[in-house]
């Protein structure tokens, strides 16, 4: 089995993926980590729309990674090395003993994205969401609902960060998804695209229940606390979901899973769509 032991925290060959959590911080200029086996799956998966350039496992981890590292192109190398050096080099005690480096796709335009939408096609569109976690939930609903792609406006966090990654469980390494400069730019094109577009939002009289797709549809979600802009809500269908004992709003990947099961539960078409 090809891998390389790694005996010096130092070597050079195993910089980019010294002090991971600093480097999380200041970008890696199109490179990203990928932690944990299920995410260096998908990483090393044909699903995958992204590029593993280097694999760095705890020796005790190399046997039960056989496959991945079968799979991995050949020049992308895989370093080995004990525990404790392994801990030296990310900066804090790995135990999960599986990182990868993995290199973006080119993002998409949003005018690829949009064209020839289908009938059953859903988007989902995130203005102002900044919290790493909230931002790997929603790729991870969008990916088990099966939405067509996933369009950021220029207000959201990195969605490679290595926590959302991780969170999303490799959804961001698979999902289509681009970044727009704004969330109004991207409800103008997709209603130029024929993709009705609903503006999840406590302040909506119509219920999301209650709503009936009649075809493309794409979901505006905005953070928790500000929500989504005013002008922005102007521009869609209001919908949102009623809450009781004083509550406002959910969390906005919980938001998310909601509307996307009820948009692809009752595809248009069906009865009562």
């Amino acid at each position: 089995m090809r891998s390389i032991s790694i005996t010096d925290p130092e070597d050079p060959r195993i910089a980019a993926f010294r002090d991971i959590r600093e480097r999380d911080l200041t970008g890696r200029e199109g490179l990203f980590i990928a932690e944990g086996e299920v995410v260096v799956r998908v990483l090393a998966s044909t699903a995958s729309r992204c590029r593993p350039r280097a694999l760095l496992l705890a020796e005790k981890r190399v046997a039960a990674l056989a496959d991945v590292i079968a799979a991995l192109p050949a020049a992308a190398p895989v370093y080995a090395a004990s525990q404790p050096v392994l801990d030296r080099i990310a900066g804090f005690p790995l135990h999960r003993g599986i990182l990868a480096l993995g290199e973006k796709p080119p993002p998409p335009s949003v005018a690829s994205i949009l064209a020839r939408p289908g009938m059953d096609d859903v988007f989902v569109v995130a203005s102002g969401i900044g919290n790493h976690d909230n931002m790997g939930g929603l790729f991870r609903n969008a990916a088990a609902f099966g939405a067509r792609a996933v369009l950021l406006d220029q207000a959201c966090c990195d969605p490679f960060y290595r926590k959302a990654i991780r969170v999303s469980v490799g959804a961001v390494l698979r999902t289509p998804f681009t970044v727009a400069d704004s969330a109004e730019a991207v409800v103008a094109a997709m209603q130029a695209a024929g993709v009705e577009v609903l503006a999840l939002t406590p302040s909506a009289t119509q219920r999301l229940a209650d709503y009936r797709r009649k075809g493309p549809v794409a979901l505006v979600l905005g953070s928790e606390g500000p929500g989504l802009p005013r002008a922005v809500i102007e521009r869609c269908r209001a919908v949102g979901i009623p809450m009781a004992g004083g509550f406002d709003s959910l969390n906005v990947a919980v938001t998310s899973a909601l509307a996307l099961h009820q948009m692809t539960m009752s595809p248009p078409g069906s009865p009562g769509s």
